[in-house]
């Protein structure tokens, strides 16, 4: 959630946002009002129970014969008080609607509009020039025998799939090389649970706008995650942190899982696009002053996986309208996709602020002892989909696959061949 008080001093900073975003700057009105009546009912609540309360003092003091008249209007002003206390707890809950409506403060700088109205910031590495055609991801893995769509379709529906073989093996290799990276940066490694309770996915900001990608058990009211970024979000809910020392930062590896409603006819070839996949995520509490530069941290951290899967690959600065409602800022890095002439996203790493951490009640002590809110960040560091990337960018006339050195040791061999 966003800072009422930057609401009341500036509500126009919050509509231009809504505006970036593509989004209703009319709900900062609502916002707005909905916080003007929340306070006047807490007041109103308050003077009551102050009146109340001296009234009980009369009525303890009051002779025999003043007593029964004191006593019936302590009654009434007792119905007045539960009257105005229920109104403050309509009120508390209008506003909390009202203020989950509003997605983070675009941060000063990211671009405006949607999905293309991104900035482009670096290209990194040369685009790989064949002298045959090159295959898709899909046929190559097929053929080297380390991808099985049709019976992951047969066992578990469409967007499913089975890595086998030197498959399973290159995944598990490069998320093994980014959890060696994570540790050797400071971050602590963790497997997190997959299913959260609903109040750790909704202060995450996942049950927004998001809603419909989440997988939910009713029986259990439990939520499966898209990404460990929830479960870490929720790690330290409710808690003080300790950030003397520095940002605290941790790396989840987790299996996540996403409906991918509404995009059906995009991506569904091969596992660009799939509701299962293994991803290791990098996740920050820090003081919101930091926020910007380790933001950079995280970028710095990805470009260096990048680098070590040896694919060209470009960073842009995502546009406002293409931002999660809990991201101020977001970078991506994304491959060069040879089958489709065009970069793909691999990577990204957003700057939520402290817009989760105000949901989660995650907080530190400034130097004077204060408790505030921290910021959290969040960064891709490996996933299923860069396999794609691998397999194409990667891919010899005779169909055979290089593998990076960097993945060699986990993966037992320098070149995938066809089998068969």
């Amino acid at each position: 959630m966003i800072d009422l008080r930057l609401l009341r001093d500036d509500p126009e900073l919050v509509r231009a946002s809504q505006r970036a975003r593509g989004e209703d700057p009319a709900l900062v009105d609502a916002l707005l009002t909905a916080d003007s009546a929340r306070r006047s009912a807490i007041a109103t609540a308050d003077k009551l129970r102050a009146e109340h309360k001296a009234m009980g003092k009369q009525v303890g003091k009051a002779s025999k014969e003043e007593r029964p008249a004191l006593l019936e209007q302590a009654q009434q002003m007792s119905a007045e008080v539960k009257k105005a206390e229920t109104a403050q707890h309509t009120a508390e809950a209008e506003l909390q609607e009202a203020h989950r409506a509003i997605s983070n403060i675009v941060q000063d700088g990211a671009p405006a509009g949607g999905e293309d109205d991104f900035v482009l910031l670096e290209t990194v590495g040369d685009v790989p020039e064949f002298d045959f055609t090159p295959r898709d991801h899909l046929d190559l893995g097929e053929a080297l025998g380390v991808l099985d769509m049709e019976r992951g379709a047969k066992v578990s529906g469409s967007r499913f799939y089975f890595l086998t073989g030197y498959g399973a093996l290159l995944q598990l290799g490069l998320l093994q090389l980014a959890a060696q990276r994570a540790v050797a940066n400071g971050f602590t490694m963790m497997i997190p649970p997959v299913l959260v309770r609903p109040e750790i996915m909704a202060g995450t900001g996942f049950l927004g706008q998001h809603s419909a990608e989440v997988y939910h058990l009713e029986e259990d009211d439990l939520y499966l995650v898209g990404t460990s970024e929830v479960p870490l979000a929720g790690y330290h809910s409710g808690e003080i942190l300790d950030l003397g020392a520095g940002p605290k930062r941790y790396a989840g590896w987790s299996s996540c899982f996403r409906r991918e409603a509404g995009s059906y006819g995009k991506d569904t070839r091969g596992i660009i696009r799939v509701h299962q996949f293994d991803k290791v995520e990098m996740f920050v509490y820090c003081r919101p002053e930091d926020a910007d530069a380790e933001h950079q941290r995280l970028l710095a951290w990805e470009r260096d996986m990048l680098a070590a899967l040896d694919v060209p690959y470009r960073i842009i600065d995502v546009a406002a309208g293409d931002l999660g409602s809990s991201a101020a800022r977001k970078f991506d890095c994304e491959a060069w996709v040879p089958s489709q002439g065009t970069y793909r996203e691999l990577t990204s790493t957003s700057n939520c602020t402290t817009f989760q951490a105000r949901r989660l009640s995650v907080r530190y002590r400034d130097e004077n002892g204060k408790p505030q809110i921290a910021a959290t960040l969040n960064g891709t560091l490996a996933t299923t989909r860069w396999l794609v990337a691998l397999l194409e960018n990667h891919q010899q006339a005779d169909g055979s696959v290089r593998v990076p050195a960097a993945l060699v040791p986990f993966v037992g061999t320098d070149v995938l061949t066809p089998v068969g």
